[in-house]
């Protein structure tokens, strides 16, 4: 709100909504987090699926912006998709960054404080629990959770933890549904063989980016990066960015004669030219 600030450009959360409200007319950038989902068809290659979603969804603990927060997998394939993850998320080192573990502590005890209070409310709904729920002050050990329903805050809500639930779905439009009514667009990713379905889904998906077989990601710098709706305002990248951060102008030279003549015929012009 200081008068000598002139562009705002915000990485976090719902702290970005409150500044959109108070910035008036000063242009803004913002990524605001996401509930990057996870689109898996039955044709998916269920390897590369399962290790994308231990890449996607718990490097850095889950805390990314970009990392997968919730799969939505058909229905026929989701039993071999859940056991495959489960043999990964086992081998996980979990434990202090010093040890250059998998897991590590979530940034706040206030965060493992709202991380715990999505894991209670889906076990008191009836959610299934892959693995034993496990917590040491902020430390949070990995939990893939199966059979979540909407009716569940961890469906919607961004937990930004080592904690995934697995909706099954029983139609590619009830995926992309969900997907869509999320107040989050940041990315999503789709995991098919038949790679016009993939553009299908991806042109249905209302989120900035869409990864085909291989988990969200933020890019290089020079990648367009954005977010819909709550996920944000505008798109960061340095080509992007530096167009934010310039004003436009446009300066009207007029001269004292006319260096053209407006409704002259083709003729004359060339002759003047």
């Amino acid at each position: 709100m200081h008068p000598g600030v002139n562009c705002i450009s915000f990485t976090g959360g719902d702290t970005g909504i409150s500044i959109s409200k108070k910035a008036g007319m000063i242009p803004l950038q913002m990524e605001l987090g996401g509930k990057d989902a996870c689109i898996v068809l039955e044709d998916a290659d269920l390897d590369l699926v399962a290790a994308n979603i231990i890449k996607g969804g718990f490097s850095y603990s889950g805390q990314r912006c970009t990392a997968i927060k919730v799969v939505l997998v058909m229905e026929s394939v989701a039993d071999a998709l859940v056991e495959k993850v489960k043999t990964r998320v086992a081998k996980l080192r979990i434990g202090p960054p010093e040890d250059d573990c998998d897991i590590t502590p979530v940034v706040t005890e206030s965060s493992a404080n709202f991380i715990e209070g999505l894991v209670m409310d889906a076990k008191d709904k009836g959610a299934t629990f892959c693995q034993q729920y496990k917590r040491e002050g902020n430390l949070i050990w990995p939990l893939l959770l199966d059979n979540v329903r909407p009716d569940m805050r961890i469906a919607w809500e961004e937990p930004f933890g080592p904690i995934l639930p697995v909706i099954r779905i029983n139609s590619v439009e009830e995926g992309i549904h969900h997907c869509n009514a999320s107040n989050f667009g940041l990315q999503g990713c789709v995991f098919t063989k038949d790679i016009n379905k993939a553009m299908l889904i991806s042109d249905a998906m209302e989120t900035g980016t869409v990864q085909i077989n291989s988990a969200p990601a933020r890019g290089p710098d020079h990648f367009p990066f954005q977010g819909l709706k709550d996920s944000g305002i505008g798109s960061q990248g340095i080509t992007n960015s530096i167009d934010m951060m310039t004003k436009v102008k446009t300066t009207v030279i007029n001269l004292p004669s006319p260096s053209y003549s407006m409704g002259s015929s083709g003729s004359s012009i060339r002759s003047r030219i």
